[in-house]
């Protein structure tokens, strides 16, 4: 008998023969990384599946489950059992056996829904339920005291499952762990959240398994150490690492309009975009935030004559209405859905046939999990459009493409665990049950993010849950825990346990007032009361965007332009309105940073010109006009250009680093210069430029001698300059906020009511300025800072540009903006204006540039 026999009868063996028939009714059969996931349960391996979508990695994942659940005895059926409408509950098994965690609550529903089909279709008694934060209150209490078999759910639940006295009960009998789409949980205090609680289950459930899936990997190997415990002993996690699929088909949109020099609307493109639907089944058309979708959807049904089905997603709408918009996509009934990263991840709808990328992907990673949800088919190619919305967008996509074509990925490497998300999580812990300090301080130390954590550290964590720190403890309401007569921590009252159920998390985002719709008759006759409240909720929008409105001003939101009417308590009244120009609303969250990969591969190519050929020829002209009048950087090389423009004097440099690195290089220039006499007044950012600006003329101070640009860049900014900068810093005040929140500090809500943004605000502010004045070196300042060193202001990355600049740095000394400023000099000013009346404001603003530098739109 050959090897490949010999093969071939040993997977027959891991497949019984009734699964061995659904794949063969179906025309398939298992893939290698199928089976290899099969092989590794038996061995009780843990695994990481790196495969393409359409692979059928997230069937591999639960394959091992279906197979031990279907050779288990059923028993009798549960009452209350969750199946589809229509079908006979099953029998209720021997408790749960797979947890199933995702990092969207729409794929837990559609993972869920699709696991249905093959437990039926082989006669399976096996219960299969979501739990999130949509599922209702008394479904939820059910599945802690009469679980399903397998549960799908998101690493908030199972956060709030843990810190339950029931938690031993519950997990007692789990298995396996499915971690689906890990790179982007992992990433986040999300991943640091989850990371603490798979401590936890193995601590309660020592023979569990966990199977890791994931289509972008830069370092599996890295990835994998989440996956398994870090106590000594413990085997790692293997890698499977699936065949490759079909190479996706992606191209970039050669606009027959003229391609604006700034912006990021696409409106210009607008015409094209629907083409492409209309030529297409089914259509995602994705976009960065969640305004973007909003103002591109309502553009789309301006000029949609043919009234094709285009629905609108993103993560501020209501739920009831995601819902919808999902079951019809998987029912097919939909020509296009406009929306942001709420459907990155994973959503497996085959008959989508084509992704557009409004705007520069930022990433590599996350275009090729956005292409992945064309064709969900592994042997055929997914196809995909990038649309850049201004000249260096056409760059950036360029270089994602490159990127594409050599499989390249820019995921983020495993974090070190955050110290709030810990304070949450022994707060959980002690909710759940007694603590014994000394064990849950080696189970932390078990999960990957805090492996390096010190015992020092860890006592100042417990010290704060305790007391809230030193300069707090004689405040009553900041102790949640205290020591028993045994030595171990409790909650100091049963309303803490309350309180931390309510607040469990690490997703803080602006506060959210619910957007209510009414009948604008009711409205005028009525006022803000009464017959009001009972208009249906369309969604959530910032607190702050609607303190910026007064009645009569106009929105879109939920693809509909609609008329501020009142604000009463946390809701937003509001009714239809015809306005053809309404504001849209502006989303704190949603913008990605540029990539450091695809950074790079811009200034790669913008240093070759040979490279220009591959560029539109309205982007390679550009190009060719900034070498005519100014300098080309070379790819090491930092370009530092002056000239004057009306009564000030601008210095702009061209890092190509990302907004956020951007941003903060900016404040430390400002800051240099002021200390030197040359009175700047202000700056602007974008991902590949900056600019500032002021009153001294900085090129003729360079020529002087008077300013080196060498030393206005050199690497010690990021020492007292930064320092300086952070204790003033507004910004150091609102990471604060975010880490004071998460670690319960202060808590947005309360039995009976909630906190507003400006209570969580003054309340947050009043606790920093105590802190820097009496404890510098509180645990919550510490993780605000490395918080804003890693996040908000990117020093990591500003510090290695920094250093790769040195001795690099050309300056070019001009007479009037270059065409390469053009874009970054069109933020100076530029007022949160949206629709056509800001891209009109904006083509103003562009042709004026553009008349100053000698050029023409038409250039």
């Amino acid at each position: 008998m050959s090897a490949r026999d010999d093969a071939d009868l040993s997977d027959a063996l891991l497949l019984p023969e009734r699964f061995g028939a659904w794949f063969a009714a179906r025309g398939w059969a298992p893939r290698a990384h199928q089976l290899d996931l099969l092989r590794l349960a038996r061995q009780g391996r843990s695994a990481l599946l790196v495969a393409p979508t359409g692979a059928g990695k997230t069937l591999a994942g639960f394959l091992p489950s279906l197979v031990e659940l279907a050779e288990k005895p059923a028993r009798r059926p549960a009452a209350e059992a969750a199946t589809p409408v229509g079908r006979t509950p099953p029998p209720r098994r021997s408790g749960l056996h797979t947890l199933y965690i995702s990092p969207l609550k729409a794929l837990a529903v559609d993972v869920a829904r699709n696991l249905y089909a093959p437990t039926e279709d082989m006669g399976l008694a096996i219960r299969i339920e979501t739990r999130t934060g949509d599922t209702p209150a008394s479904k939820r209490q059910r599945q802690r005291s009469d679980p399903p078999e397998i549960l799908l759910t998101t690493p908030e639940q199972l956060a709030l499952l843990l810190a339950s006295a029931d938690a031993p009960f519950l997990f007692g009998s789990l298995k396996r762990v499915v971690l689906d789409e890990l790179h982007a949980l992992v990433t986040s205090k999300r991943g640091d959240l989850l990371s603490l609680g798979l401590a936890r289950l193995f601590t309660l459930a020592p023979d569990l398994q966990t199977v890791g899936l994931s289509a972008t990997v830069k370092d599996p190997a890295d990835l994998a150490r989440f996956l398994t415990s870090q106590r000594p002993g413990v085997a790692d996690a293997a890698v499977v690492m699936a065949a490759a699929g079909a190479a996706p088909a992606v191209s970039i949109l050669e606009t027959a309009e003229r391609l604006p020099w700034a912006g990021h609307s696409a409106r210009h493109a607008a015409g094209e975009i629907y083409a492409a639907i209309r030529a297409h089944r089914t259509t995602l058309v994705f976009v960065n935030t969640r305004s973007q979708a909003e103002m591109l959807f309502q553009l789309l049904w301006t000029i949609n004559e043919e009234n094709l089905p285009i629905a609108l997603h993103h993560g501020s709408l209501d739920v009831a209405q995601r819902r919808r918009v999902e079951d019809a996509m998987a029912a097919g009934k939909l020509k296009a859905v406009v929306c942001t990263s709420s459907l990155d991840l994973g959503i497996d709808w085959g008959d989508v046939d084509l992704v557009l990328n409004i705007g520069a992907p930022k990433g590599s990673s996350r275009l090729m999990q956005r292409i992945g949800r064309a064709n969900h088919r592994l042997d055929e190619p997914s196809r995909a459009v990038l649309v850049p919305a201004n000249r260096f967008e056409v760059m950036e996509c360029r270089a994602a493409l490159e990127a594409i074509d050599r499989g390249a990925q820019d995921t983020e490497p495993l974090r070190a665990g955050a110290l709030d998300v810990l304070c949450q999580h022994v707060l959980g812990m002690a909710c759940a049950g007694p603590v014994d300090e000394t064990a849950l301080y080696e189970e932390v130390r078990s999960a990957a993010p805090y492996a390096g954590l010190d015992e020092a550290t860890f006592r100042d964590v417990i010290a704060f849950v305790a007391t809230g720190g030193y300069a707090l403890k004689s405040y009553e309401r900041f102790a949640k825990i205290r020591k028993d007569k045994k030595g171990l921590w409790r909650v100091a009252h049963p309303s803490v346990a309350q309180r931390y159920r309510m607040n469990v998390g690490t997703i803080v985002e602006s506060p959210m007032l619910k957007v209510r719709l009414v009948r604008s008759a009711r409205a005028a006759a009525n006022g803000p009361t009464g017959p009001l409240r009972g208009g249906r909720v369309l969604g959530e929008v910032e607190e702050y965007f609607v303190e910026g409105l007064v009645p009569g001003d106009t929105f879109v939101f939920s693809g509909e332009v609609l008329r501020y009417e009142a604000l009463v308590e946390n809701e937003v009244y509001v009714a239809r309105s015809a306005s053809r120009e309404p504001k849209v609303p502006a989303y704190a969250g949603g913008k990605f940073p540029l990539s450091t990969f695809l950074a790079e591969g811009v200034r790669r190519m913008l240093s070759e010109p040979a490279d220009w050929r591959k560029l539109p020829a309205q982007v390679a002209e550009w190009l060719e006009l900034q070498r005519a009048v100014s300098i080309i950087p070379g790819r090491d090389q930092l370009l530092v250009e002056t000239f004057p423009r009306g009564d000030r004097f601008h210095l702009v440099a061209y890092p190509f680093e990302g907004r956020l690195a951007h941003q903060t290089l900016g404040m430390l220039l400002t800051r240099r210069l002021e200390r030197r006499g040359l009175r700047p007044m202000g700056f602007v950012a974008n991902d590949y430029s900056l600019s500032v600006w002021g009153l001294a003329n900085l090129g003729a101070a360079i020529r002087r001698g008077d300013l080196s640009v060498d030393a206005l860049f050199d690497e010690d900014m990021l020492g007292d300059d930064l320092e300086a900068w952070l204790d003033e810093s507004q910004m150091m005040k609102r990471t604060f906020r975010t880490c004071a929140v998460i670690a319960g500090l202060i808590e947005r809500r309360h039995p009976g009511k909630e906190k507003t943004g400006r209570q969580v605000t003054i309340s947050t502010d009043l606790v920093y300025d105590v802190l820097r004045r009496h404890e510098p070196g509180h645990l919550l300042l510490r993780a605000a800072r490395a918080d804003a060193a890693t996040g908000l202001l990117d020093i990591g990355r500003l510090g290695q540009m920094l250093s790769r600049i040195r001795g690099r740095i050309v300056h070019s000394d001009l007479e009037r903006v270059s065409p390469l400023a053009v874009p970054v000099m069109l933020e100076i000013g530029r007022e949160p204006v949206y629709g056509e009346a800001g891209e009109a404001l904006l083509a103003e603003a562009e042709a004026s540039l553009l008349a100053e530098a000698g050029l023409t739109r038409d250039d």
